[in-house]
């Protein structure tokens, strides 16, 4: 199976900075319904055939063009929400942002019973993402399925069950506003990265600020802890 984890549109939380992540979220801005728009442009040589968005607003009004182009129905799904940021929410300074980005990136390394303050653990958000994943495939087991869905939730998912995505590449590569990265393989015999934001939309951030907020920002290899090592594998280029 070919899966496409595309980012949602540009928020004004992602102007502010904050870490947003309760239901229902925030709309996109201008910018972020241009990039919406876009999308089906974007992705025009994907033979798309199931579509999922999370149950936040941001994701639904993201795929709403897509869906709509194709003659899809979103399928909403709540496994594949962003990461909760439990008591760091709507914080927008750096210090809660490094420490979101650093438990998430935690998650990928392998330590998921670590949890976010005053939000769920690692092991909690794998098995719900894993969980859309595994619907995903049972579907379409060798066609191509987009999943509309976050900056934080796609990287760690990525780095955690991608073979050849270590923690650090998807720590140093920050993943913008409708940007995308392609897996393929399978539940059962694993996922190889193929690109990661190799089709972020065109043509649309000239007129309008592009900034993706904390969630897809890059995050240094330094600010890593030492119990966040890489995973086995070579990182995409």
């Amino acid at each position: 199976m070919r899966m496409l984890l595309i980012r949602h549109g540009q928020t004004p939380s992602n102007l502010g900075h904050f870490l947003d992540t309760a239901h229902p979220g925030p709309g996109l801005t201008d910018l972020g319904l241009r990039q919406a728009a876009a999308l089906p442009g974007a992705l025009a040589g994907e033979d798309i055939a199931a579509l999922y968005a999370s149950t936040l607003t941001r994701t639904q009004l993201t795929a709403a063009p897509l869906a709509a182009e194709r003659g899809l129905e979103v399928l909403i799904r709540d496994g594949i929400r962003e990461l909760s940021a439990g008591d760091l929410e709507m914080r927008a300074d750096v210090d809660a942002a490094r420490q979101y980005l650093t438990t998430v990136f935690a998650w990928s390394a392998g330590d998921t019973a670590r949890r976010m303050p005053g939000g769920e653990n690692g092991a909690e958000a794998l098995a719900r993402f894993d969980a859309v994943v595994a619907e995903a495939a049972r579907a379409v087991e060798h066609g191509t399925v987009a999943l509309v869905s976050h900056g934080a939730a796609i990287r760690m998912w990525t780095a955690a069950r991608a073979r050849n995505v270590t923690v650090e590449f998807a720590a140093e590569h920050s993943l913008d506003n409708t940007g995308v990265v392609v897996v393929e393989g399978s539940p059962d015999s694993g996922w190889t990265a193929t690109s990661w934001a190799g089709r972020v939309v065109p043509g649309v951030t000239a007129s309008g600020q592009a900034d993706g907020g904390p969630a897809g920002r890059k995050l240094a290899v330094e600010e890593l802890r030492p119990e966040q090592g890489p995973t086995d594998g070579q990182p995409i280029g």
